[in-house]
């Protein structure tokens, strides 16, 4: 009987491998590819060897020996960044998870010896879990939806990276201009304060200007330095994006944002496109058909939560007579006394109501979050539009005005100069507007396709699977 026992539990066990995951060659990285280039068509790459490493380290080469568009910075940081291998490691290891709980549990064997008196008891056991084995095929596919969570998290760690480099490379390209324009305008602020000290010892001004012009030399030397030190700052944070030290930190910016597109986007189906893309909430979906699996496996083991099946052989010899065999099995199961198995039916059930709930609160927040990253980018574009095609063109004539009045005398220096204090206010304007549509811009694809920053405590979907027993609480 124990070597039928045995045979069982073998087959079971070869049962049970017949359905196993396999490791797969890349961890899990083609889904992550795919979804990644469909929507910011770049390529990702998990370095795992020496020749891998070599081969990321020479594309980066190439791409940072050139001016840097806000393409070419996002994929440096898509190849380059080493959070995001990180990221990439913990799907790795999600797919040994998946792996370990498609595999049967192993038999366990046990040997014993007893002796004395001349006799002597010998005594072999296979234990195998049956109830394991039972329920592998479900446990096998939840781990499966689990691991496709991963998968997707990666990619939203994907996606989370690429529109942090493009806002950082936005700020920095951006900060460069400002530093730019306000370079000139201080040599500006400086030769007509100088002028002004010359003026005001021979008496041609009064004090009042002078101080006026003095002390917008010294506001605009104190703007230079605030726009020196945000592009600093803008800088190095892209270079932390861009995963890039010593030798890398070299990189070339352009002095100036690219010119607006000739037209804004057209978003009717704005809604729809972010609830059928985010990938936070295909996230939450999956979280929630996970947990619909584990709520059903629940139900079926409420009752019994432990079923052992033990093979025995026996071998017994007296001190008289001749050896005997004995052979039997064991079974040990769990009697529901005390626990029915209601505590984990209603964890499980709450555990399936709160994903459930995030879920939808994800789903109108998601809506909420595209309509409002479209009005923002709507609005930011028709404001950059508005000073290229307004006010920077007015404020062009009214400097020629000046000026050619000023050369006929019909106006003296000082409405001259207050006339370019308000260019340089009106050319700072136009730098921020194109400075948030681009912002925008990203803000705009971060909506539709997710990336966005992680939400915080319970407002993150994909923080219930560290609270969901994956097996429903077996």
């Amino acid at each position: 009987m124990a070597h039928h026992s045995a045979r069982g539990l073998l087959v079971l066990a070869a049962l049970g491998l017949s359905g196993c995951a396999a490791f797969s060659p890349d961890s899990g990285m083609t889904a992550v590819s795919e979804l990644t280039s469909q929507t910011i068509k770049k390529d990702v790459a998990f370095v795992r060897t020496a020749e891998g490493a070599s081969a990321v380290d020479g594309r980066v080469g190439q791409l940072l020996s050139r001016t840097l568009t806000a393409e070419t910075a996002v994929q440096v940081a898509l190849l380059n960044n080493k959070g995001l291998q990180a990221a990439y490691n913990e799907l790795a290891l999600a797919e040994t998870d998946l792996v370990e709980q498609s595999l049967p549990p192993n038999p366990v064997f046990s040997v014993s010896r007893i002796s004395g008196n001349g006799a002597s008891e010998i005594e072999r056991q296979v234990v195998g879990d049956i109830l394991a084995l039972a329920t592998l095929p479900f446990r096998s596919d939840i781990a499966r939806e689990r691991f496709h969570q991963a998968q997707l998290r990666a990619a939203l760690a994907t996606l989370r990276l690429a529109a942090d480099v493009r806002r950082a490379y936005t700020r920095a390209v951006a900060g460069n201009e400002m530093v730019a324009l306000l370079t000139d305008a201080k040599a500006t602020a400086e030769s007509t304060a100088q002028l002004a000290v010359k003026l005001g010892e021979t008496g041609s001004i009064n004090k009042l200007d002078q101080a006026r012009e003095q002390v917008f030399y010294a506001e605009t030397s104190a703007d230079l330095a605030t726009a020196r030190q945000a592009a600093s700052s803008a800088r190095e944070r892209l270079a932390r994006l861009m995963g890039l030290w010593d030798d890398g930190l070299d990189f070339r910016l352009p002095n100036a944002l690219p010119p607006l597109p000739r037209r804004p986007q057209e978003l009717p189906s704005i809604e729809a496109d972010a609830v059928a893309h985010r990938i936070d909430l295909q996230i939450a979906r999956l979280e929630l058909t996970a947990l619909a699996k584990s709520l059903d496996l629940t139900e079926a083991t409420r009752f019994v939560t432990l079923l052992d099946l033990a093979g025995i052989a026996r071998r017994t010899q007296d001190p008289e007579g001749s050896p005997f065999r004995e052979r039997g099995f064991d079974v040990q199961f769990q009697i529901p006394i005390f626990d029915g198995g209601e505590v984990r039916m209603r964890q499980a059930r709450e555990s399936y109501s709160l994903a459930f709930n995030r879920l939808t609160e994800r789903a109108v927040n998601v809506r909420s979050e595209a309509r409002d990253a479209y009005r923002t980018y709507r609005s930011t574009y028709d404001i950059a539009r508005h000073y290229q095609r307004e006010i920077l063109p007015l404020r062009k004539i009214i400097t020629e005005e000046m000026q050619l009045r000023f050369s006929s005398m019909q106006v003296d220096i000082f409405a001259l100069l207050t006339e370019a204090r308000q260019r340089l206010a009106s050319l700072r304007g136009a730098i921020d507007a194109k400075r948030n549509f681009f912002l925008a811009q990203s803000e705009l694809q971060t909506a539709v396709n997710g990336g966005g920053a992680p939400a915080s405590g319970g407002d993150n979907p994909t923080n219930i699977a560290a609270a969901a027993p994956a097996d429903g609480g077996h």
